[in-house]
């Protein structure tokens, strides 16, 4: 059990310091006048989370250590959908509808596509 939280912690860390490095150099080149970094984040967490649970697919028994500090740690604190209800939030208060509404569909759609690919990519 000290092992797992231990796992999600450290994966935690480095997400966190992650999202934030990727968020950054992607708003920083595209711009803010869409949330390009949350959304870059949370297309390439998507996909990465895909790739992990379909390595895992069909495997017996519970999740291994590695799953919890990917997962959970790494994953869970790299994607960013608070921020990007946030920022959706922003637009909308903004009178923004239609760079909203773009944010909203783009980011479901892209990202549920992505997490199917990468699972895709490597399911057994």
């Amino acid at each position: 059990m000290a092992l797992d939280i231990l796992l999600v912690a450290l994966g935690g860390m480095l997400g966190g310091l992650g999202r934030a490095a990727v968020s950054t150099v992607v708003a920083e080149r595209l711009g803010e006048r869409l949330p390009w970094g949350t959304f870059a984040v949370n297309l390439t967490g998507s996909l990465a989370l895909g790739l992990l649970a379909g390595s895992l697919a069909g495997e017996p028994g519970p999740a291994p250590p590695h799953a919890l500090f990917l997962a959970t740690g790494l994953l869970g604190s790299y994607t960013t959908v608070s921020t990007f209800s946030l920022q959706t939030l922003f637009l909308l208060r903004e009178g923004a509808f239609g760079r909203a509404l773009l944010n909203i569909a783009g980011s479901a759609a892209l990202c549920i596509a992505a997490a199917a690919f990468g699972f895709a990519l490597v399911a057994r």
